[in-house]
């Protein structure tokens, strides 16, 4: 377990050293996540063509887990149909927060940041660009 958990970590700070879709979309929706808690500000933007992410990105700063959450994010539901965003953030947000055990499969790389929900102080960090794509999909 302790190789799993070292290879997860390895995960979470190489998209935090090195976040993938980090920068602007200009034309697309965007909506700005933000934890006064700890300082975590996330801005997404998002292109949704027929119901589907065509592009998707992130700006913004924050703790590891919360650049992270976002690089993962945006890597998993590019090309995702928006009611399958939707699904997989109920999934996510189940799996983090301990409400139900979610198979990794049903999360794909997105699964290295299960193990915030030791943590309950930090799954605001991995639900912030989330909560903003939410709110982003639901602009016009």
């Amino acid at each position: 377990m302790s190789e799993l958990r070292d290879l997860y970590q390895e995960v979470i700070l190489d998209h935090n050293r090195r976040p993938r879709n980090f920068g602007a979309l200009e034309g697309a929706r965007e909506a700005v996540g933000y934890n006064p808690l700890c300082g975590d500000r996330v801005t997404v933007y998002v292109r949704v063509e027929a119901d589907t992410i065509g592009d998707i990105a992130f700006t913004g700063s924050g703790c590891a887990i919360s650049k992270a959450s976002a690089s993962l994010m945006t890597d998993a539901v590019r090309g995702m149909a928006t009611s399958d965003v939707h699904t997989l953030f109920a999934a996510f947000q189940d799996a983090v927060t301990g409400r139900r055990e979610v198979p990794d499969d049903e999360l794909g790389k997105l699964a290295v940041l299960t193990g915030v929900r030791e943590f309950p102080s930090r799954v605001k960090c991995a639900t912030l660009a989330w909560h903003a794509l939410e709110d982003a999909l639901a602009r016009e």
